[in-house]
């Protein structure tokens, strides 16, 4: 006969059995880590207003860039297609690629693809957004490039759709895509949600809509893209916006940044150049 004691270990144990067959599985792991990205100079960012709030995040990464590496500055060629409002297949990505278009005349190396805010919010869009990475993907390499995911960062309040679970929908729709293509996966989102966690205060969204970053949650994405587009981290970083961003917010959202991308992409990152 099972002592009291032997039945109630049985008992807790079937219990967390039953949990684990319950609970969401874990999120795949990103198969492309940042050495893969190389150290690409030219770049295209391709999305809608969540790139260009914040007075755009193609200027912010190129200047963290800048600020570790200023005897290249003149190589790194930046450029952002942005359209408001926009899902990622309404950009015509062919007419993009096409040296000297958007007045660069060699190719770009890396394109970094950001999909709309509501991606996940039906299986159609996720379908539609999986399908667009694919096929972006392959007209990305016949030009001799290759493609990043901008993950993008969930709804807070007062956004009617906010939710806290919405982060994980994301993560598993940018990984999973990201995977499927072999494309770099920017945690962005996990960035924005590691911050909130830390500094539940701190405003990383424009508290109008919820949905759009302000000024200091477009410089913790540039963060993030920095660290994942050169494999370095950004914690040391003197650029601030000339600035615009004191000390402090800056140092905190540097060092979330560093958190995110090594926890995500598990493996170090190299030392910020002084």
């Amino acid at each position: 006969m099972f002592s009291q004691r032997a039945c109630l270990a049985m008992s807790i144990a079937i219990l967390f059995a039953a949990l684990a067959c319950i609970a969401p599985a874990a999120a795949e792991e990103p198969m492309v880590k940042p050495a893969a990205a190389g150290a690409p100079k030219r770049v295209l960012f391709v999305g809608n207003s969540y790139l260009y709030y914040g007075d755009s995040l193609h200027n912010h990464v190129r200047r963290l860039a800048v600020a570790a590496d200023a005897q290249n500055e003149k190589q790194y060629r930046y450029k952002s297609a942005t359209i408001s409002g926009a899902a990622l297949h309404h950009h015509n990505i062919g007419a993009y690629l096409e040296p000297g278009k958007l007045g660069i005349k060699k190719p770009f190396e890396l394109v970094v693809l950001q999909g709309g805010s509501g991606a996940v919010s039906s299986d159609a869009r996720r379908d539609s957004f999986a399908a667009t990475v694919a096929a972006f993907d392959q007209e990305i390499k016949k030009h001799g490039a290759r493609t990043a995911l901008y993950m993008t960062h969930a709804y807070v309040k007062p956004h009617k759709k906010a939710d806290p679970a919405m982060i994980r929908d994301i993560e598993k729709l940018y990984v999973e895509t990201g995977n499927k293509t072999g494309a770099l996966i920017i945690p962005v989102g996990l960035a924005f949600e590691e911050a909130y966690k830390q500094r539940p205060a701190m405003q990383l969204h424009k508290d109008f809509d919820g949905s759009h970053p302000d000024l200091i949650g477009t410089y913790l994405a540039a963060c993030v893209v920095y660290a994942s587009l050169y494999n370095a981290s950004p914690v040391g970083n003197p650029y601030d916006y000339y600035g615009k961003i004191d000390k402090d917010t800056a140092a905190f959202l540097q060092a979330v940044a560093d958190k995110t991308v090594r926890k995500f992409y598990g493996q170090a990152l190299a030392a910020a150049a002084k």
